[in-house]
């Protein structure tokens, strides 16, 4: 996690249990960092405007001012129920964490009514998933954010290990499995690495030009391949589907 990253959760964990405070020892656990380097985010932000201050005495800590919160989300409850669902199918996939993080702010900013009424609902939705644990490195989930060229040790459908370089280019879900699109330098061309056959990932620091990439890229022809964007539309490239890095 990344300081800005954690600035931003500390004041999501604030918020959450205002007007109740949290001790700099207890964020200090949660965030696996030093009780001082707590302190001195706590203090950046106070700084910075946001309205935290510490409540003296054995059961104190730091508050935040419950004002400050964002307005609720107008989400009705079948949109809430939905963005439930999706974030709660992607629990198992490489960008679990982030998709737990972002239903807790989801959570968080949602109207008690419908937050009640959606969380009573989700409990009648259950995921049947296959019984096994896909485990990817850390780095996968940042490999396209992070635009760097990625080290990476790759088991193959036949178990052959090779040492790649790639350059990321877009990811690929096809049922439990996920797959990192890539310029593989070895082979000198797109290929789709699948995450739980990538044993290691090592970011390189070097960030080449970003490649384009069109379904046709992938050269199979199984499935649909769906693009979805922030707006919520989502495309549909036929005859396309996912294959694993040869």
């Amino acid at each position: 996690m990344t300081r800005t990253d954690r600035l931003y959760a500390l004041v999501e964990e604030l918020r959450a249990v205002a007007p109740r405070p949290r001790s700099a020892r207890w964020l200090a656990e949660k965030f696996d960092v030093s009780a001082r380097t707590i302190e001195r985010d706590l203090s950046a932000l106070q700084q910075s405007g946001v309205p935290i201050w510490a409540e003296p005495g054995r059961s104190g800590g730091y508050c935040l001012d419950q004002a400050h919160t964002l307005a609720p989300l107008g989400f009705t409850v079948d949109e809430a129920l939905a963005v439930t669902i999706a974030l709660g199918m992607l629990a198992t996939s490489p960008f679990g964490d982030a998709a737990s993080s972002a239903l807790r702010k989801v959570a968080a900013v949602m109207e008690d009514r419908s937050l009640r009424e959606t969380a009573g609902l989700a409990t009648r939705i259950h995921l049947l998933d296959e019984d096994r644990t896909a485990v990817v490195p850390d780095e996968f989930a940042k490999a396209l954010r992070s635009g760097q060229v990625l080290r990476i040790a790759y088991a193959d459908r036949n178990t052959i290990m090779t040492s790649r370089d790639v350059e990321p280019m877009a990811y690929v879900g096809k049922g439990r499995n996920w797959y990192l699109i890539a310029w593989c330098r070895l082979r000198n061309g797109v290929r789709a690495f699948r995450g739980d056959r990538i044993t290691t990932a090592e970011p390189t620091g070097e960030k080449p030009p970003r490649r384009p990439l069109h379904p046709e890229d992938l050269g199979i022809v199984h499935g649909v391949l769906h693009a979805i964007s922030p707006g919520g539309e989502v495309a549909k490239h036929r005859h396309y589907g996912v294959g694993t890095s040869i």
